[in-house]
């Protein structure tokens, strides 16, 4: 059985025995936390599902529909000529000198053609759905959206786990240092996955989905697109941890405020490759992935040199400070 989490000191010595015990625990807190996010995230399925389908363009909205997708569209024009058909009919069992027969006949006529119209979409504007392909692939495709989304909510809690996890083994200073990371960590997580949300997912699937369509049926299935969908979201609130991950090299004094100016090319290669092995290979996606990480490195470096300002005026005050200031003076 783990033992319950307690708060661990610097100066306390744990052996192998207590380090794995305590790392058993946190496993423990996260296993617990993910199988109860994975329950709601199950139950809530519907909503997750419709959440996610928000991306998708209307139907009528994607250029050049052809074959399946192009059924909708379809269906609404045929509705609208029915109409005008039924219409017609209408008029002309009104008609002056239309016979008694006649009248019913253009009347049965209509009412049979405005029943037959009704039983068509009234419009093109239609959600479009991704599609599944086999008998079980709606559950699987459901289970695996809700694990997903109970990684996504749960990973500011997996964060903060790790860092509560090596904390103890940071000096005073480093922990000061560390403690405000563990707050803004998943806030920079969360942040980042609303903004893929918002701003990335809905022109990148608008993108591809009418890229050429003309040439293509235009179906998306279940699976592919809520995984694109998911490790979008995933990668760019990762991603968003870049300042934390520049700062902490700054405290342990790899890089500097002047580093990353100097080095700002190669630092913008680095930031290329990130967002072209996020998920989305287009341009469209790839530049919304990008532009982000390159405001964060800008970012970057106002607040390292900021603390570099910060680091000189504190090293400036103690050189100033005299030696024997905390001495006591004789009696």
């Amino acid at each position: 059985m783990s033992k319950a989490l307690r708060p661990i000191g610097h100066e306390d010595r744990l052996s192998i025995v207590d380090h794995l015990d305590e790392l058993r625990s946190r496993l423990i807190v996260c296993l617990g936390v993910l199988i109860v996010a994975f329950g709601i995230c199950f139950w809530q399925n519907h909503a997750l599902l419709t959440v996610l389908n928000r991306a998708l363009p209307h139907v009528s909205s994607v250029s050049g529909q052809h074959g399946l997708a192009s059924i909708p569209n379809r269906s609404a024009k045929e509705r609208a000529a029915l109409l005008k058909t039924a219409a017609a009919f209408n008029t002309l069992a009104a008609a002056p000198g239309t016979s008694t027969q006649a009248r019913l006949a253009y009347t049965q006529a209509a009412q049979g053609i405005t029943a037959a119209a009704n039983t068509l979409p009234p419009t093109a504007q239609v959600q479009e759905k991704p599609i599944t392909i086999g008998v079980g692939e709606p559950f699987t495709t459901t289970i695996t959206v809700a694990a997903y989304f109970a990684l996504l909510f749960t990973l500011p809690v997996l964060i903060l786990e790790a860092y509560g996890f090596v904390i103890p083994a940071l000096n005073p200073g480093e922990r000061r240092a560390a403690i405000p990371l563990m707050a803004i960590a998943p806030a920079l997580f969360a942040v980042g996955v609303a903004f893929a949300y918002v701003v990335v997912l809905p022109p990148a699937v608008h993108f591809l989905q009418g890229y050429n369509s003309g040439s293509f049926d235009v179906l998306v299935q279940a699976k592919a697109y809520y995984t694109f969908e998911i490790f979008t979201m995933l990668g760019i609130g990762l991603a968003f941890q870049l300042p934390l991950a520049l700062l902490a090299l700054h405290r342990i004094g790899v890089i500097d405020g002047n580093t990353l100016t100097k080095h700002w090319r190669y630092a913008v290669v680095i930031i290329a490759v990130i967002g072209a092995a996020m998920p989305g290979a287009d341009p469209v996606t790839t530049g919304l992935e990008t532009l982000p990480l390159v405001v964060l490195f800008l970012a970057s470096i106002v607040m390292l040199k900021f603390a570099d300002r910060r680091a000189a005026a504190r090293a400036l005050a103690e050189a100033n400070q005299p030696f024997d200031a905390g001495a006591e003076s004789p009696s």
